[in-house]
């Protein structure tokens, strides 16, 4: 598993590097054909493939339970040559090494030893998507279509620092708002200029005032930019929004609000518009989910994960989408490691084999209608 681990790790594949992004789905499209396992792709043009795998006995029409998990970085590429993977003092590190290509190791092998040793009570789904760090654009489709299909999801995100897993996250919405001035000499013919940059401050503080840490919704613009030149009222100015909320109610009720800052100017001859970039739906824990996690955590209690419980994150991601089409789902179970997105991201090493044995251990306990 380390070994795959470190072949995959090393392969640049940040999201909107499909060569990349494709070279990690061709190595473990050559893992399924090592392991006799049935795999296919499923191409787009912009972003990295899907790549698809089944394990199943032969004529079986039960619904699958599916396991996920996405493969590219938020890196840059050459950030592989400047840190490749590496292991020190029992903790694995390198670019993507949680988040989350050890999850993707993890789902490959257990497939694998299902696929050597039979005993499933239903059929295997394996999905390894392209773009889940830049919010899916081209993978929503397929991951929804998958959820539908399947009996229960669990995805490989990395297990929490806590050794827990995710069994609830925050939706998020990213959006992108352009504001328009008019240019003007900021000395010589200051009065004809209309600033965008100044209506872009008033827009950002009346947006950042509608955070509500009580409801666990907030407001980030966390990139701004804009102007001409120092010496010029900006013309032009924009921003980036990240917005989060637990209640999928919140949804409709922020972007509202966010648009009426959008549409009302306070700097008078100013307009904006807003753009949705993407976004993550919630995952909020159904009576059906509780029911597999409560089956999860007693299999990893007997993997020897005895102090394993759920947590929730304020983090996104795909199993978002799965839930919200009606699909059991538990995130985070992948081996565990902590600080992803940074040159500090981990893996703990003695995790991935216990994690593997408790995903094993939970389908093996699978009820199958």
């Amino acid at each position: 598993m380390v070994d795959l681990l470190r072949e995959v790790v090393d392969i640049d594949s940040g999201s909107y590097d499909k060569a990349g992004v494709d070279a990690v789905g061709a190595r473990f499209e050559r893992f399924f054909e090592e392991h006799g396992i049935s795999a296919w792709r499923e191409h787009h043009d912009l972003y990295g493939d899907a790549i698809h795998a089944l394990v199943a006995e032969p004529g079986s029409n039960e619904k699958p339970v599916l396991l996920m998990g996405h493969r590219d970085t938020v890196f840059p590429k050459g950030e592989v040559s400047r840190r490749p993977f590496s292991i020190e003092g029992g903790r694995a590190y390198g670019p993507g090494v949680a988040d989350m290509k050890a999850g993707l190791v993890m789902n490959v092998f257990v497939a694998a030893a299902f696929k050597a040793l039979g005993g499933m009570p239903c059929p295997i789904r394996v999905l390894i998507t392209s773009d889940e760090e830049i919010a899916s654009p081209s993978s929503r489709p397929i991951i929804e279509r998958e959820g539908r299909a399947a009996r229960a999801v669990y995805n490989s995100e990395p297990g929490r620092p806590s050794g827990n897993v995710t069994t609830g996250r925050k939706g998020g919405v990213f959006m992108r708002f352009d504001v328009y001035g008019k240019a003007a000499h900021s000395g010589g013919n200051f009065t004809s200029g209309v600033s965008a940059i100044g209506e872009l401050a008033h827009k950002i503080v009346q947006i950042h005032a509608l955070t509500d840490l009580a409801k666990g919704i907030t407001l980030n613009v966390g990139l701004v930019s804009g102007g001409q030149s120092v010496n010029t009222t900006a013309p032009h100015a924009e921003g980036q929004i990240d917005l989060r909320y637990i209640d999928p109610a919140d949804r409709a009720r922020t972007l509202a609000a966010i648009q009426r800052i959008i549409d009302t100017p306070t700097v008078a001859g100013t307009t904006a518009k807003l753009e949705i970039k993407g976004e993550f739906l919630p995952v909020v824990q159904t009576p059906e989910a509780k029911a597999i996690f409560t089956a999860y955590q007693s299999a990893a209690r007997d993997a020897g994960l005895a102090t394993l419980d759920g947590e929730f994150s304020g983090g996104c991601a795909d199993s978002g989408f799965t839930a919200s089409v009606g699909t059991p789902t538990i995130c985070g179970v992948g081996p565990v490691g902590g600080n992803a997105h940074t040159v500090e991201e981990y893996l703990e090493i003695d995790s991935i084999v216990p994690r593997a044995q408790a995903l094993a251990l939970a389908i093996l306990r699978t009820q199958v209608d």
